[in-house]
């Protein structure tokens, strides 16, 4: 970044192909050894719009990163549901701690604080359970309590005249992911429908879309993520926060995974939906594909 312009392709080569840990040894060397200033200074300062995003994204540690995309939620008129769904149902427990520490570090406030001033209701019942990490992390699968939760959900919706949420939250934000796998069979054969469908068809807003969001990760979490990435590349336009927050927190994670889920959801690559959008964020982003 010395001297006049920005060797953009340098960067890229090397935020890309390090992993965040290596980044931040990079980072500290910037700042100790070369420049005396910090690297997401400089990258703010020689890089613009989402190029500067996604650069400053992959230097900072996820927890920290996460933190910020749960604050940018939060921030302006009305909250970004669609992104607080995403953060929270995708976090187990220990990221969940270490966000919410990160976000005390940097903003000098709760998290859950912070939620509660923001959102209401049901859909804040739940997220509140998600961002406490409270969810059950014992890997054994209960058959009998499966069946027993099958049948709670049922009777709280399809089976009686409006729904009992309350059910639906405590079972699906509470309970170990292994157990709620056995617990989607389970309501299958009772229901006749899948847990989704009864969702979709009982409830709406964002409490529908927290839930389903469960479900679907319950099931696959690279396909979940997978069709976020989809969503936020149909329609007019691109929504590059989705792209850089999926591409950047799950490079070290499932990345693989969530590319082998796009093509067979879609049928196209996830490589070859990104070449298609904007030329700069598709090149940039390409690179990260490739982590």
């Amino acid at each position: 970044m010395k001297g006049l312009g920005t060797n953009e392709k340098t960067l890229i080569d090397i935020l890309t192909q390090r992993s965040n840990v290596q980044r931040q040894l990079i980072c500290k060397a910037y700042q100790e050894d070369a420049t005396g200033k910090t690297l997401v200074e400089d990258l703010e300062g020689d890089t613009h719009s989402h190029f500067e995003d996604l650069l400053v994204a992959l230097v900072t540690p996820p927890a920290i990163y996460d933190s910020q995309e749960f604050h940018k939620a939060l921030k302006g008129v009305g909250t970004n549901d669609s992104a607080l769904i995403e953060i929270f149902a995708t976090r187990s427990n220990k990221q969940m701690k270490e966000i919410s520490d990160a976000y005390l570090k940097q903003t000098e406030k709760k998290l859950t604080l912070d939620l509660k001033n923001e959102i209401s209701g049901e859909f804040a019942k739940a997220i509140l359970i998600l961002a406490e990490g409270k969810r059950d992390e014992n890997t054994h699968v209960d058959a009998a309590k499966a069946k027993e939760d099958a049948k709670t959900l049922y009777t709280a919706g399809e089976k009686k005249w409006g729904t009992d949420e309350s059910k639906f939250i405590d079972i699906l934000c509470q309970r170990s992911i292994p157990q709620l796998r056995q617990t989607l069979v389970e309501y299958k054969t009772i229901s006749g429908k899948s847990l989704q469908e009864s969702i979709e068809g009982e409830m709406s807003g964002e409490l529908e879309e927290l839930l389903v969001a469960i479900v679907k990760c319950v099931k696959n979490v690279p396909a979940y993520l997978a069709e976020r990435l989809h969503q936020g590349m149909k329609g007019g336009g691109t929504d590059e926060c989705i792209l850089n927050r999926i591409m950047v927190s799950r490079s070290e994670i499932d990345m693989l995974d969530i590319r082998a889920e796009f093509k067979k959801l879609y049928s196209y690559s996830l490589h070859s939906a990104i070449e298609a959008i904007r030329y700069l964020i598709g090149t940039m982003v390409r690179v990260g594909v490739q982590i």
